[in-house]
Formats: structure tokens, sequence, C-alpha cells
């Protein structure tokens, strides 16, 4: 399937046809969810869809559920929309209970991984779960200990274009110190950005990174996979990763490795190359990059392009670094939207991040939030053709 337009025509003609008999006709959204399959109640707290317009057409639909967004559909060279991020048609889909995934969501109290789950705050020890190889990854994500991705966010529309979401996340949570009050807005720009602000404040000394996990295949077909996909990152180095996916602390050079993508090259030209140590231990690219943009939201982080489609997806962030992970654990076990198998590939996070287990490396950017401080980050991501 090349373009979404018609297939979406097709859904709406369905729906409409199939409803023609009740007194209301489902409105589904361009991208062909049904904000119905969105109703519910997790832990006894609603959730729901919210869907973001533009004066371009462009659309974005969010789920409070995780703070997730579900579909983001943006021109393509021809100026047909096509959905550009996975995830599923229905909100019971993202529910632990039935997936364990991050699609889409807006992952605290700590994106990435802290070695075994420790850290040391003004001399108190931390043990969080141990929920991948024994570090804790996204702030918990097995039933029991989940980190935010799972949890619904009260929700906020002042306008078309914007939602705020908030969360507060009691002191102790997966035993993190501190009442957090965090804040996720997703605003949908004329020029066809998606604009991402996180806030949190907290009442103890915390530790606080957060960043959105969509996964991004520009193609609009998720069928087929993004490693023909051009990518650019700004970056002169990385932070290596042990077999557990546990950074080492070294930063290392990009420098004749298949790293280096400061001059734009296809994400599959070494995606298998597991002579590679570093490509090896990730199973592909699932790594920290260290950026050289020194947090200026105005210098290009990241480029990728789709030559398929045209669209040119140019992230910005003030963030210190960006992990670049490739989808190389989606196995073909997950169906998502529109009836697509989710096969190794189908997409590429781009994950504005502080680096993985700062807490433990002193050296690294701190992550570190005292009360009377507010943490503030931002990324951007923009579409465009060519």
């Amino acid at each position: 399937m090349k373009r979404l337009l018609p297939y979406v025509a097709i859904a709406s003609l369905v729906v409409a046809t199939a409803c023609g008999s009740q007194k209301n006709d489902v409105q589904l959204t361009k991208s062909g969810l049904n904000p119905e399959n969105f109703k519910a109640e997790y832990q006894g707290q609603p959730t729901a869809l919210y869907t973001l317009v533009n004066s371009e057409g462009a659309e974005a639909c969010i789920t409070n559920f995780g703070g997730r967004l579900v579909s983001l559909m943006v021109p393509d060279k021809d100026g047909n929309l096509r959905d550009v991020v996975l995830g599923f048609d229905s909100v019971q889909s993202y529910f632990p209970e039935n997936n364990l995934t991050d699609f889409g969501a807006s992952i605290g109290r700590y994106a990435n991984r802290i070695n075994q789950g420790k850290f040391v705050i003004d001399g108190d020890t931390i043990q969080l779960p141990q929920n991948n190889f024994g570090h804790s990854l996204h702030g918990g994500g097995e039933m029991g200990s989940l980190g935010w991705q799972y949890r619904v966010y009260k929700a906020n529309q002042p306008n078309d274009s914007t939602l705020v979401l908030t969360l507060v996340s009691p002191d102790g949570d997966n035993n993190f110190p501190g009442e957090v009050t965090a804040q996720v807005t997703y605003t949908l720009k004329n020029d066809n950005v998606l604009d991402i602000q996180y806030t949190g404040t907290t009442n103890k000394p915390t530790i606080l990174n957060m960043t959105n996990h969509s996964y991004f295949n520009l193609g609009g077909n998720p069928a087929q996979p993004i490693t023909g996909n051009l990518i650019m990152v700004n970056a002169d180095g990385y932070t290596p990763v042990d077999s557990t996916y546990m950074t080492t602390g070294e930063i290392a050079t990009v420098e004749g490795t298949p790293f280096d993508f400061r001059t734009q090259k296809t994400l599959g030209e070494n995606i298998k190359n597991f002579d590679n140590q570093q490509i090896k231990n990730g199973n592909g690219y699932d790594h920290n990059f260290v950026l050289n943009t020194k947090g200026d939201i105005n210098v290009p982080a990241v480029e990728l392009y789709s030559l398929e489609s045209g669209i040119l997806l140019t992230m910005y962030t003030t963030e210190p670094g960006v992990q670049v992970y490739t989808g190389n654990f989606l196995d073909g076990t997950l169906t998502g939207k529109n009836g697509t198998v989710y096969n190794q590939h189908a997409g590429v996070c781009l994950e504005s991040q502080h680096y993985p287990d700062s807490p433990n490396k002193p050296e690294w950017p701190s992550t570190r939030l005292n009360p009377g401080e507010t943490y503030s980050t931002h990324t951007i991501y923009k579409f465009t053709t060519k």
C-alpha cells in the first residue's frame, strides 16, 4: 500500500455503511482510527483519543493512556497524507495485560536504562524495579512496577492543535524518591511540526529523564522496513553498550565505525554487520548518540528521509543525546493499525534524552531534579518533503 488516503476513504465508507442504521455515524480520524475504541477505563481512570489538526491538513492522534502518539498523518511529496508512526487501533491493545510495548509513549520517570536499577542520591541507595537484563528500563515495565507509559494522564485540550497531559507520580513510585508532577504538551503546528515539551517538579531530590518513544516509518507502510531510510545524526560520539545493553561509561568516536551518520546514509547499510561488536551487542542500532547541538533547539539533531514517500523528518532537541533504536526486537508477534504485522525494523525510534545510566556516571550531564527547580525539555519533529 503506497498511500493511505484510498484506504482511509474505503474504511470510512465501510464504517458509515455498517452504522447507517444507527442514529449517529461513527466519525473516523484521517488515519482511520475510531475514537470509540479508545474510550475505556484503566485502574478506574478514563481513557480517550484526542485529535490535533493544523491548517495544512495534518493530524496527530494521541491517547492519554501513557501519553501515547497513536497516529501522525503528514503529507508526502505528492500531497497525500501518510501515517508515519506505529501503533494500535484500540486502547486495550496498549494495556500491559495485552501487550508490553512502548509505541508512541511518554516515558518516565527515567528514559532508557539504569544499571542494576540502583543509584545513590544524597547518600541513600535507591533500588528500582529490574525489568531488563537486571537493569531498570524506562522507569519499570513489568506488571506490578509499571512506568508512566502504562499510566493514565489527565488530559486538557485547550484548542484544536494542543494537548496538555499531566501526571502526578507519588513519592516512592517504583521506589523513585519525591512526588513528581509532570506535564507533556503536544502541539501540532501549521508548518507540520509536532512540538513536544516536557516539564516536571518535585518535593524531594530525585531524577527525571523523559522522552517520546514513537516508532517512525516515513513510508507510511510498516509492512516495509525502515532499513532503506536515509539518516543523518549530528554526533561525533556515542555511548557503547555491553551485551546487556548497559552503557560502559565510555564515549567513543563514531569515526570509522557503523555509527558514523554525520553524513547521510541508509539505516540498513551496517545494521546486520555483526562482526562489529557494538552492532552485535545491540542486535542492530540501539545506542545513545552524543549530540553536537549543545542543547540548541535551532540546530538539527537528526534527519530521517524516505526516498519512497519524499517525507523528511528533522528532529531538534534541547537534550544532549538521542537513542536511535531500529526496532530490532519487533518479531511479527504484534499486529498494529489496519491489521499490519510489525516485523523487525518496521520502525525507528529517535528518543531525545540524557544519556543512559547518568545517575551513576557523574561526569555525564546530570538528571537530578531538586525541589524548587523545574525540569524542562523540548523536542521538535518537523516534517517536510523533497
